[in-house]
């Protein structure tokens, strides 16, 4: 059985993480003071630091959460129906939608990099990110999906794209537009690896 202080202990690292995911994501780290998140969350500032070291922690745990629902979403879509090639396409459309969402723009793609610094957010995007495009080229391969490509080398490539795909889309005056333009450009590197019938 839970004791009810674990209950209220996990309950209260929630509702920072929570809170401060939500003004990271309207106001920015820099405008955003742990004042502000705390009486957001409803906690005192002394729960804050039982929790965390600090501002820079919080947003970590942040960052933390919209990858982990964002991979979550991602690994559904691999994961479901249809050909490998047809779960290849499904976590393309599932990424460039996730892309669109205000809070993997504003503290995944442009605060991250500042705030962790550009090493550790990539050394980040790489263990949420890379496993799941390196595992959908594996099975691209093994289906006969695409030409037998280095495995390791190919999945790389993609993951690039798709970041550099990421970036586009956040920095667009008009990402809606600009998530077309990345899907059909992937897409068509895709089909360009892509094995013919015989």
């Amino acid at each position: 059985m839970r004791s009810r202080r674990v209950d209220y202990t996990e309950s209260t690292r929630q509702a920072l993480v929570d809170s401060a995911l939500e003004m990271f994501t309207k106001r920015g780290y820099a405008a955003t003071s742990l004042d502000a998140i705390v009486k957001r969350a409803r906690v005192t500032k002394g729960a804050l630091y039982h929790h965390f070291s600090g501002k820079q922690a919080l947003f970590e745990a942040a960052f933390d959460a919209v990858e982990t629902t964002a991979i979550g979403r991602l690994s559904v879509a691999v994961d479901g129906e249809g050909t490998a090639w047809d779960r290849a396409m499904a976590g393309i459309q599932t990424y460039i939608s996730v892309c669109l969402e205000p809070s993997y723009q504003r503290i995944v793609i442009h605060e991250a990099p500042v705030v962790m610094g550009w090493e550790r957010w990539r050394e980040a995007e790489e263990h949420f990110s890379y496993g799941l495009v390196r595992e959908t080229v594996e099975s691209l391969v093994e289906a006969g999906e695409i030409e037998p490509l280095p495995v390791e080398v190919t999945a790389r490539i993609l993951f690039g794209a798709l970041s550099a795909g990421a970036e586009t889309i956040a920095g667009a005056q008009d990402p809606k537009k600009a998530a077309a333009d990345v899907r059909k450009t992937i897409t068509a590197v895709m089909n360009g690896m892509r094995r013919m019938p015989v």
